[in-house]
């Protein structure tokens, strides 16, 4: 039976994988940066049809992000398996901006099995994000990273570092030394080391998360170098491939299956054009990447001691899929009624864990409760739940219960990137205490109110739904849940992008979220009926 991957493999706001086999078994990690439970990580049996199973970072002793920006937290984990256990290495990174000194600290944290428990965490220095650790087969361990050099004459990359670990003590030990000052790439980080015949095999990523991103392999017989780079550098790349669907092609690591065929898996983005303005300039390099940073396969083989992508350098779509019996998961239920008294696994919060102080299943059960915090803006006290949008086409519903009193009391359904990224149609009230819908919005920091206030009268429930039509955001609402109607324009979806705010530090994804805020401090509830979440073809 013939079947192919056909990428993503992983959609949506899923980047920096870090792909391992465990037997029959494949697992792939992607970063989180702000939100919370930290590290996603997906199952797959046949490289073509994955699940998500679990995310590591589910307490704030792994893992406190309170106050953080937008784009920090977890960056680019590491995934490994020695020693009968799995072993998960990231950073969570404070003050990425600035154009300085970022504060790094990186750990590694330990389970048994791949849903967790995950131990708490056991450090790895503050050198730089994307920390990995490399188990040579002579049983010792090794960290690597990459060096971040805020001094002013630095292009801030400054190499990739080993340092010995000992995971006995928990801690480094001995001295570390940078093994590979990179190539004329750049921007060189994301560093995994992979044994095969007598060589050890650094795979980094160079060129920036952009459009010059790239694949970077070198070798070498000593794990402390010295490295010498792939003949044919970069192995994977999407630079002045204008046409490529997958674009943005970098942060690679390989995998070998039961069966000896290989894999290289790296992140990728499905640029979005810019709906609105004049296209000047060349046409390469221009679009958004409104699903955020997503992850793809591609096959690879050995030739002369190294690795080459079998389709070459430029990430294609489909790719052959390997030689093993094809496993596809049972479809995911497309609405929840919230009648568990359990979260399902795709909804995050930001920056911190739900608890039962803002959100909950079982105050009033069969509806999920949030009580107001602090504002969309805020880096600290949101009060939001959400998934990733996974496709350029998709609709979101949900019906709420909620009795504003003061403008200062708001809730509702938004389409969100960031604080200083996002849509939300509210239920609140105005001056005089009538409830009223309003679209508002936060775009490059600017706050914005959309269209007119619509009156809803007594209303005890309010249908909301969101629409993306790849370019476009469309919201709606109904009173009776069967006669809808648009409020607002269409939004431009290109806003909420990694390449649409006023920084380079946008590395996430777009969001359905529900959301409740109560500025005055008294905490109003929010109760939402369900949540719809479907894709669509184009």
């Amino acid at each position: 039976m013939t079947h192919s991957i056909q990428n993503p493999v992983l959609k949506g706001f899923n980047p920096d994988p870090s792909i391992i086999r465990v037997g029959d078994d494949y697992y792939i990690a992607t970063s989180t940066f702000e939100w919370f439970p930290g590290i996603q990580i997906h199952h797959s049996k046949d490289l073509v049809n994955w699940r998500l199973v679990s995310r590591a970072l589910t307490r704030t002793s792994q893992l406190d992000m309170k106050g953080m920006d937008n784009s920090e937290g977890v960056y680019a984990p590491a995934l490994t398996y020695a020693d009968g256990k799995f072993w998960l290495c990231f950073s969570n990174v404070h003050s990425c901006r600035g154009g300085n000194w970022m504060a790094t600290p990186s750990f590694v944290v330990t389970a048994d099995k791949i849903e967790g428990p995950w131990s708490d965490p056991m450090p790895l220095g503050n050198y730089g994000f994307d920390p990995s650790l490399f188990h040579d087969d002579d049983g010792r361990k090794y960290m690597l990273n990459m060096v971040w050099d805020g001094r002013q004459d630095s292009n801030f990359f400054n190499g990739i570092v080993l340092q010995e670990f000992d995971p006995e003590q928990g801690k480094l030990v001995g001295k570390a030394k940078t093994i590979f000052k990179g190539t004329e790439l750049g921007g060189t980080e994301g560093p995994q080391i992979l044994k095969k015949d007598g060589y050890y095999y650094l795979i980094t990523a160079e060129g920036g998360t952009e459009v010059n991103h790239a694949v970077t392999v070198s070798r070498s017989r000593n794990v402390w170098g010295p490295y010498d780079v792939h003949p044919d550098n970069p192995i994977l790349t999407s630079r002045f491939q204008e046409h490529a669907e997958l674009q943005r092609a970098g942060h690679g690591f390989l995998v070998e299956t039961q069966t000896g065929e290989w894999y290289l898996s790296h992140l990728c983005g499905r640029h979005v054009k810019n709906p609105e303005g004049y296209q000047f300039g060349p046409k390469y390099g221009n679009g958004f990447s409104t699903l955020g940073r997503e992850t793809a396969l591609q096959k690879a083989q050995w030739r002369d001691g190294w690795p080459y992508v079998v389709t070459g350098k430029t990430p294609v779509v489909e790719v052959q899929a390997p030689e093993l019996p094809p496993c596809p998961w049972p479809e995911e239920n497309h609405l929840d009624n919230f009648d568990s008294e359990s979260f399902n696994i795709h909804y995050q919060s930001l920056r911190e864990p739900f608890d039962e102080s803002w959100i909950s299943l079982t105050e009033r059960p069969g509806f999920l409760r949030l009580k107001g915090r602090h504002y969309l803006y805020s880096r600290y006290e949101q009060s939001l739940i959400a998934r990733r949008f996974q496709s350029h086409y998709a609709s979101v519903e949900t019906a709420l219960e909620f009795n504003p009193e003061t403008p200062l009391q708001m809730a509702g359904l938004c389409a969100y990137y960031a604080r200083n990224g996002h849509y939300f149609l509210k239920l609140s009230a105005d001056d005089d205490g009538n409830k009223v819908l309003k679209i508002v919005s936060n775009i490059n920091d600017c706050y914005g109110e959309i269209g007119e206030e619509v009156p809803v009268g007594d209303a005890s429930k309010v249908y909301m739904r969101l629409t993306l039509d790849k370019q476009w955001y469309q919201f709606s609402y109904s009173l009776d849940g069967e006669q809808w109607h648009d409020i607002g324009p269409r939004l431009n979806s290109t806003y909420l992008s990694d390449e649409g705010g006023p920084d380079i530090f946008r590395f996430t994804g777009s969001f359905a979220a529900l959301f409740a805020a109560d500025v005055s401090g008294q905490n109003g509830p929010a109760d939402f009926d369900y949540f719809y979440y479907r894709e669509h073809d184009a």
